[in-house]
């Protein structure tokens, strides 16, 4: 039996902290002893002040940014991330990624390097893959109704899309996830990354039209295809013992008998969203911004960022173990009683590697 796909998630996504510096450049190189990776994608985050999240990749570029928090199109600085390197990537003096003295977290991932075109679908794309870890950049200019080539060669689980150009009308964060489904069975739901609202307040009929292990499909709705127009999408596809796009059922109940998920990994990154209820943030927990030495049940990963939103770091309980995570809080953003929390995390180690190795939770 194949416990994991992936031995060393290291090789395909990391964690990263740094304190800006102020100058006019700063290189980050990861501080992990594994595996050597040049990322695709670099989602930065201010944690010690209120600042916009900074998300870069390599099909749009070095110095093209989008902030997952607001609505607002993409913007260009020569200040902001300036390079991606062998292991790890260069930033500018923005006080968004390098401000003197400020604390800063990097999420990266691993696509494919450039991009290449797909004609997979019934429009072309542009594509940055990493089929082994299940991870795609899409690059595309819309056009009504169509469909387009992801390259993962696997059905994603997730696909996170945003438009580029244009400051006006509807340009949210769309964010399809394959455990959010609508009473009539309709994969077209989807929820807002940059907004709080539930699934029941999203869904049409004009969005989000299929997904299959070539292509996506899309409709006429702006926010996904408005013609003429630049967008963006990050598809991601589960991966045994590194990747899982789950869901889970809260209950409303703290301590121990709060929900316990199960990933078959060591999570270094869990990002959750109540696709229940409404006016909840989607919460970002990871491996390197853990809690004090000394908690009340010792694996307390408690600081969180909102993806929604540009607030400093804060702090919630929440427990990462070598198998999975658990919630012991009574909050709606956690565990709102009955409602449907969607998930996506991504591995630190698998729990038992192929070698038959198992992990530790500290």
């Amino acid at each position: 039996m194949a416990y994991t796909d992936i031995d060393d998630p290291t090789a395909y996504f990391k964690a990263q902290l740094y304190t800006g510096d102020g100058g006019t450049t700063q290189a980050i190189t990861f501080n992990d002893t594994d595996t050597n990776m040049q990322p695709d994608w670099v989602w930065i985050k201010m944690r010690s002040e209120t600042q916009s999240h900074i998300l870069v990749d390599s099909v749009r570029g070095v110095n093209k940014y989008l902030g997952a928090n607001h609505n607002g199109g993409e913007g260009t600085d020569i200040n902001s991330v300036t390079a991606f390197g062998s292991d790890g990537f260069t930033v500018g003096n923005d006080d968004s990624v390098n401000k003197n003295t400020g604390t800063y977290v990097a999420w990266d991932w691993k696509g494919g390097g450039s991009a290449s075109a797909n004609s997979d679908g019934s429009t072309a794309s542009s594509v940055s893959a990493n089929t082994t870890a299940g991870f795609s950049i899409v690059g595309y200019t819309g056009a009504g109704a169509t469909t387009y080539g992801h390259g993962l060669g696997a059905t994603p689980n997730v696909i996170i899309i945003k438009k580029r150009t244009g400051d006006s009308g509807n340009n949210n964060w769309f964010v399809y996830h394959d455990k959010v489904i609508t009473a009539g069975g309709s994969n077209k739901s989807f929820l807002t990354l940059n907004e709080t609202g539930a699934t029941t307040a999203n869904g049409s009929a004009t969005t989000f039209t299929s997904v299959s292990s070539t292509t996506f499909g899309v409709g006429t709705d702006d926010i996904i295809s408005e013609s003429s127009h630049t967008f963006i999408a990050y598809c991601f596809a589960e991966v045994k013992g590194y990747s899982k796009f789950g869901s889970y059922t809260g209950n409303a109940t703290g301590g121990n008998e709060g929900p316990f998920i199960y990933t078959g990994f060591k999570p270094a990154w869990v990002m959750i969203k109540n696709a229940s209820a409404g006016s909840t943030d989607w919460l970002i927990y990871d491996n390197k911004r853990g809690g004090p030495a000394a908690t009340v049940y010792g694996n307390n990963n408690k600081f969180f960022l909102k993806a929604n939103e540009n607030d400093a770091e804060a702090n919630e309980t929440f427990d990462m173990y070598s198998n999975g995570f658990k919630i012991r809080i009574t909050n709606n953003f956690l565990n709102g009683d009955g409602n449907t929390l969607i998930y996506m995390a991504f591995a630190e180690s698998p729990f038992v590697s192929s070698n038959k190795i198992p992990t530790n939770a500290r």
